[in-house]
């Protein structure tokens, strides 16, 4: 069945418009429904955009799960057309006008190995390929490029995922239960998109909508509340609860010394998908297949979500934030698939913003050179319970023995507000002023004395929680926070572990109630100026829901249990069991 086409896309040739980035040839044609033949027989349909006149072209692909013809998609393409490349746009296997089953993620790689070495022996070809896109747009790239197809040249991923356990839809072992279902339930079940966003519909049955659905159980059945019948990658996504073959299989960061090429990595601070973005650079950097891979590299990160933005939040970063991505894909494009020298491979590779200075600065590497990894521990009188509480955060380790304790009940668990996430969850993202979650008992709150000078990190933000909970299992969610002299408080950086797995996260334990235990929580990464007059904050808690689905603290496989048991938690913050958090300091930009 041929979808029916946008009027753009139907468009013999459009008129040119003014570039000032680089001359044009004139208008461009397009054409629509190409067969592109798979390996194994199946055809994927593509539409290719290309210069109006005949001749050969250096070529971008995009592959997308959304419809060749989605909106907002076309501008990038008619631009690099216009520039002088041949842009095929393909529907993925299974979706749209493509053939073949889909199943999220999983054929991607030969997909887009046989895809760019068609492209590549077409008459309008160079034969030199790049990759465009972002989010599962750039995970196809990824893929593609560790299958090393000999034609491909560069990448360019944008706010990409490398591991789609890691970096998607577990954190610390942590379900993401808010985008699996949002993502792969209600919005893409089957072939196309799903029309009927409950979440969005004011008209929808109130056991239909998506902020009720979060909190149906068992988890690992909620697919049949939301699409009326199993939805078999989402049971998947839930029956591998711990990083095992099924997610080796599609993990880019198993396989970075097999990519041969240079790739861009453009992402945001707040971005659902930031660890992908920060270690496709660094994976690539340390391990990549060839030297052109490894010196090619580059990242840049701004104060985003999943998306380039001034605003973002609660928070406006300044006009200084927005970067054109269409200005940098061309000049990197022009570089690798044209062969013009404008100096992009000798600038260095990382730029990143430094929010609260709300400035850019560029170094020679990711982490940040010279960054001295700094631990602020954990302190109180034993009742550091919410912002009201005497929690402490201090540079010198505490000599005291006590304890914080609060109770994590799973049927009133902490509400998510900010982070990380996207694509229509149903909870405010991004830097969001902490004070609502931080007026709760059962939230720790740990505030440093005001700062006389200006203090900046930059890298990597890992939470050392010496704890213990009463039961075989439970959360811990830890938020670096930046606290305005007004007293509003915006959360940096944020990490979750789910602490079965605190020897691995392919290696599931049950803790011994009452032990405590040093459990290691990844916070990804940041970028903060803290200025004078800030204080520096640290929240622990066990529940950030509906980002995270909640742990029941019963020790039992995720989306098995429909029973819900209160943890006592106990915080460690003296006798040689100290809680830190490790920031990485460096010289203000």
């Amino acid at each position: 069945m041929r979808f029916p086409a946008l009027p753009l896309a139907a468009a013999a040739a459009l008129p040119l418009f003014a570039e000032t980035t680089a001359p044009v040839n004139g208008e461009i044609r397009v054409q629509s429904h190409i067969a592109v033949p798979m390996r194994d027989g199946v055809k994927l349909y593509a539409d290719l955009y290309r210069p109006r006149h005949e001749g050969r072209f250096p070529t971008l692909i995009t592959r997308t799960p959304y419809g060749v013809q989605r909106d907002g998609m076309h501008p990038a393409v008619i631009a690099f057309a216009r520039r002088g490349y041949a842009v095929l746009v393909q529907d993925t296997r299974g979706r749209y006008e493509s053939e073949g089953a889909w199943d999220p993620f999983r054929n991607e790689a030969n997909d887009g190995y046989d895809t760019v070495e068609w492209a590549a022996r077409q008459p309008w070809s160079t034969g030199k390929v790049g990759m465009h896109g972002g989010s599962y747009l750039a995970h196809v790239q990824w893929q593609a490029a560790t299958m090393r197809p000999p034609h491909l040249t560069a990448i360019f991923p944008a706010l990409a995922s490398t591991s789609i356990y890691h970096n998607t839809f577990y954190h610390g072992g942590a379900f993401k239960l808010a985008l699996a279902l949002g993502w792969g339930v209600v919005r893409m079940p089957f072939r196309i998109m799903n029309p009927q966003y409950w979440h969005m519909d004011p008209y929808a049955p109130e056991e239909m909508k998506y902020e009720n659905m979060v909190w149906k159980l068992p988890v690992s059945t909620i697919d049949l509340e939301s699409s009326g019948q199993p939805v078999k990658h989402f049971r998947d996504w839930v029956a591998h609860q711990s990083y095992d073959q099924y997610w080796r299989a599609i993990s880019d960061e198993e396989r970075f010394d097999k990519v041969a090429v240079p790739a861009y990595n453009f992402g945001g601070w707040f971005d659902l998908l930031l660890g992908g973005t920060l270690n496709g650079y660094t994976g690539v950097r340390a391990k990549g297949a060839t030297e052109a891979a490894r010196k090619g590299a580059k990242l840049i990160v701004g104060p985003w979500g999943h998306g380039a933005s001034q605003k973002f939040g609660d928070l406006d970063f300044g006009p200084a934030a927005m970067r054109d991505i269409l200005e940098l894909e061309n000049r990197w494009n022009d570089h690798y698939l044209k062969g013009i020298d404008n100096g992009i491979d000798r600038e260095p590779p990382v730029e990143i913003f430094f929010m609260g200075a709300n400035k850019w600065a560029k170094f020679a590497d990711w982490p940040v050179p010279g960054a001295r990894v700094t631990p602020f521990y954990l302190d109180s009188g034993g009742r550091a319970n919410s912002w009201r509480g005497d929690g402490v955060l201090r540079r010198d380790p505490p000599t005291g023995a006590p304890v914080d304790r609060y109770s994590y009940d799973p049927d009133n668990p902490v509400p998510s507000l900010g982070g990380n996430d996207c694509c229509g969850a149903p909870f405010p993202v991004g830097p969001r002023d902490q004070r609502p979650v931080e007026s709760r008992n059962d939230v720790l709150v740990y505030t440093s004395a005001e700062l006389a000078e200006p203090l900046a990190i930059a890298g990597p933000v890992r939470m050392k929680l010496a704890a213990s909970t009463d039961g075989r299992d439970t959360d811990w969610m830890a938020k670096l926070v930046d606290v305005y002299p007004d007293g509003r408080a915006f959360n940096v950086a944020e990490g979750i572990l789910r602490a079965r797995f605190h020897g691995g996260l392919d290696k599931p334990q049950p803790l011994e109630p009452g032990r405590s235990y040093e459990f290691d929580i990844d916070m990804r990464g940041t970028a903060n100026v803290f200025l004078p007059g800030h204080r520096i904050r640290v929240d622990i808690t066990s529940g950030n829901f509906p980002q995270f689905d909640r742990n029941p603290n019963t020790g039992e496989a995720l989306g098995a249990s429909s029973r819900m048991r209160v943890a006592k938690q106990t915080v460690h913050h003296g006798a040689g069991k100290l809680s830190r958090i490790e920031l990485p300091v460096v010289t203000q930009p």
